[in-house]
């Protein structure tokens, strides 16, 4: 690519000109804070280890900073937006900063919670500034959905960063640390200070980073696995004997599996890593056999 043919990014000017063109009014509802910084949105891509070529999905990509970002790395993007009219604008936008990139890019008019499909060739990474309400089941449902993936980076809340970076027995590990460790390994790719939003949002980002990894095991599902995971953190300061009591039948059960699977059972779910979870899913799915 010629230097007059890469893409403009988006600056604060070019933000607010946009927004107010259409009249558009930040809602905290949606996570709209959107980034003004040319040099983050590069710094993002750049983290990302997207490389020209890379077939990218961006959720919330908002006015479009992150995406022009995107097409000047090379990458070939679809958006998917749950906003009518940001969506509707996009393809305007695009068209007017990275015209030589436009046949890149499409956007999808949907919510990246419930979508159930994503039109094009299959995406290879997955590249974001999440909404922070919805961050940790979206990413979890692309994972899921879309196992053609191989990489990616979210922009998210600094504490939910943590959270689905963290290793078993930090404080801060929990059910999004443990489901996101089944789909990939997960680490903190850095922080984002609030100036570079508008409006500034009143916590702080970070970075997360991922590469997949295959599936930790095939004798039980996905879905078996993430039941218990949900089970041994609904209640957190329980022993895992009495917090599977419910799932397992009785706190015996309970034990029994915990045992099987080489789990002292007055450990807490915080300390088990999604190999663990995964012997004890095992585990108790085998007593459940035995007890028929």
């Amino acid at each position: 690519m010629t230097e007059t043919s890469l893409p403009r990014l988006l600056g604060p000017a070019e933000v607010r000109e946009l927004a107010a063109r259409l009249d558009l009014r930040p809602t905290k509802q949606r996570g709209q804070n959107f980034v003004i910084d040319a040099n983050t949105v590069r710094r993002i891509v750049r983290e990302s280890g997207v490389v020209d070529g890379e077939v990218v999905v961006e959720v919330g990509p908002g006015l479009g900073s992150l995406t022009l970002a995107l097409l000047e790395a090379g990458a070939t993007v679809t958006a998917i937006e749950v906003d009518p009219l940001l969506a509707g604008e996009l393809p305007t936008t695009i068209a007017a900063y990275a015209p030589a990139q436009a046949d890149r890019f499409q956007v999808v008019l949907a919510d990246a919670m419930t979508v159930d499909a994503v039109p094009g060739p299959p995406p290879q990474a997955l590249v974001a500034n999440l909404p922070y309400n919805v961050s940790v089941p979206v990413l979890l449902h692309l994972m899921a959905l879309l196992p053609s993936l191989e990489h990616g980076l979210v922009m998210v809340q600094a504490e939910v960063a943590d959270r689905l970076a963290a290793p078993p027995g930090s404080k801060v590990y929990g059910v999004p640390s443990a489901k996101a460790a089944w789909f990939a390994d997960v680490r903190r790719a850095g922080a984002i200070g609030r100036n570079v939003f508008w409006p500034a949002p009143n916590v702080d980002s970070g970075l997360v980073a991922w590469t997949r990894r295959e599936p930790p095991t095939d004798r039980v599902t996905r879905e078996e696995v993430f039941a218990v995971i949900d089970a041994a953190f609904a209640q957190r300061r329980k022993a895992l004997r009495g917090a599977l009591r419910t799932l397992a039948g009785g706190s015996e059960p309970a034990e029994a599996a915990l045992r099987a699977a080489g789990i002292d059972p007055l450990t807490r779910g915080e300390m088990l890593g999604i190999d663990e979870f995964v012997a004890l899913t095992v585990a108790l799915r085998e007593q459940a056999g035995a007890d028929e």
